[in-house]
């Protein structure tokens, strides 16, 4: 079920932003590494001819009811609101460019709250979009994507505190929320921009087209490196899917109470037969060791029954705890009876998500080193800028959670690092449909050492995905159980059309 309205339109004649405190620092002065080092920089520079700026913002959402409910970090969903953003770009040198963005608002993800509901968390993030769109559209700087991003972020934050006090709202919209708010304006852009040049967004990423290296970005030792480094300029022709298990998905047809009948599987095993299924994310509680543990056998279960008879011999599991993990002894605890009982489909599991809570500082006593030794251990919830990555490095995190909904441009910079140090990879979804799944996918196809999509909307809401199967086939049909991403390669981000 859907329901469309338009929000806002905004065309600023001037910039409402005040850049000075950028002309001497960038956005991640202080820095944990090594040792702490202050990044300098001139903001100053000759503008190239490919440097974009931003002319208009406008903003619309779409409303879906889900065909069955998901449960995730103790929680059950059953709606999603899209925001999607148009933009226009004029280039330096007088070519004009149009771009599209598309993501979930995903409040219950990216705003939880105990003492605010849905509709307050959801129209915060509403207010803050409306912000995001004046303050993108007042910003009159020319440069690279990852250059505006860069000076918009600081104030995308300043407009979140701002937001949180109008609102009076019982906790402030914390970042990783305003990044998902402020994502789909981010991949407008990024989309216009590689529409205007007439390359993917992924063929852009170098000194060709960026002033700075990543050192300015980052850290001095990302001196003379640039994302396109890091990331490939064809997507892979092929990626497996991860299809989500959600705590409350019925696995066996015992487990079904009322089926939809909507034509659609309804089982875990029902869905493997369906989509030819070699991956499968586990969503689990956290808080209940012995219904983790039983979840997984279950799932494992069903997934070598159902394997057996498709003559398959090797699948994959994730793990994710949504950060309800009381501490990282539950986790080692989990993986080591899950090891007793079922060694094969303990090494099945590919990597933990995000187990603990998302506020590194604030529980430095979660080290994952230990956990980390059995199974790589993803940062997920808590990575929300590069200091969050060099933090969980230091407790022990062994892997990246790359998401659309995070910002493409902060995307680039994280896929960078996370390479650069060697971390496990993945990319995750915040149940894309449509243009943003597309979104997501092309991440995940560009960033080499990926080696899955998840894509759970053909699952949850697969009527957001109506208007797209029919232009995107090879995204949105699955029947070997990987995705063709072989067509994400064309202008702007992957096959985005706006």
């Amino acid at each position: 079920m859907k329901d469309e309205n338009h929000s806002g339109t905004f065309s600023v004649p001037g910039c409402n932003v005040y850049w000075g405190f950028l002309m001497d620092f960038t956005r991640r002065t202080v820095l944990k590494a090594a040792s702490i080092s202050p990044v300098l920089f001139n903001v100053a520079r000759a503008a190239k001819a490919t440097d974009i700026r931003i002319e208009d913002i406008r903003f619309s959402y779409q409303d879906y009811t889900y065909r069955v409910p998901i449960k995730f970090g103790g929680t059950v969903l059953d709606r999603a609101t899209i925001l999607n953003v148009n933009c226009t770009v004029p280039t330096v040198d007088g070519r004009m460019g149009k771009g599209f963005g598309s993501m979930p608002l995903g409040n219950v993800w990216a705003f939880p709250s105990r003492t605010m509901s849905y509709d307050a968390t959801l129209g915060a993030m509403k207010a803050l979009a409306e912000r995001v769109a004046k303050i993108t559209a007042g910003c009159k700087e020319t440069g690279h994507p990852i250059d505006l991003n860069t000076l918009l972020e600081p104030e995308y934050l300043k407009a979140a505190a701002e937001v949180s006090q109008r609102l009076k709202l019982d906790q402030p919209i914390p970042k990783l929320c305003m990044l998902v708010t402020a994502s789909a304006f981010d991949a407008a852009v990024n989309d216009a921009f590689g529409k205007v040049h007439r390359l993917n967004c992924y063929r852009t990423y170098g000194p060709e087209f960026m002033s700075r290296d990543l050192a300015h970005y980052l850290t001095p030792e990302f001196k003379g490196e640039y994302p396109s480094q890091y990331v490939t300029p064809d997507p892979k022709p092929r990626m497996p899917l991860y299809h989500l298990v959600g705590a409350v998905d019925p696995i066996f047809a015992s487990d079904i109470k009322k089926r939809v009948n909507d034509g659609l599987p309804e089982t875990l095993q029902e869905w493997i037969r369906y989509n030819g299924l070699t991956h499968m994310k586990i969503k689990l509680n956290g808080d209940d060791l012995a219904w983790d543990i039983e979840r997984v056998l279950n799932v494992d279960r069903a997934a070598t029954e159902t394997q057996k008879e498709r003559g398959v011999s090797k699948w994959f599991y994730s793990l994710d705890f949504n950060e309800k993990c009381p501490n990282v002894e539950y986790l080692i605890d989990f993986l080591r009876r899950v090891k007793e009982k079922t060694p094969q489909g303990f090494e099945r599991i590919q990597y933990v998500e995000q187990p603990t809570a998302r506020d590194l500082k604030s529980h430095r006593e979660n080290v994952m080193h230990a956990a980390a030794k059995l199974k790589p251990v993803v940062i997920d919830e808590s990575l929300t800028d590069f200091e969050s990555l060099v933090l969980a490095r230091e407790m022990g995190y062994t892997g990246v959670a790359l998401k659309a909904c995070k910002m493409q441009s902060q995307e680039m910079l994280m896929a960078s690092a996370g390479q650069k140090y060697k971390m496990f990879l993945c990319v995750q979804d915040l149940t894309c449909p449509g243009a943003s799944l597309i979104h997501s996918a092309g991440l995940a196809a560009h960033v080499p050492t990926v080696a899955a999509i998840e894509a759970n909307s053909r699952q949850y809401v697969p009527s957001a995905n109506k208007a797209w199967e029919d232009r995107f086939p090879g995204i949105f049909h699955i029947t070997d159980g990987t995705m063709d991403t072989s067509g994400l390669n064309k202008p702007g981000l992957g096959a985005v059309e706006g």
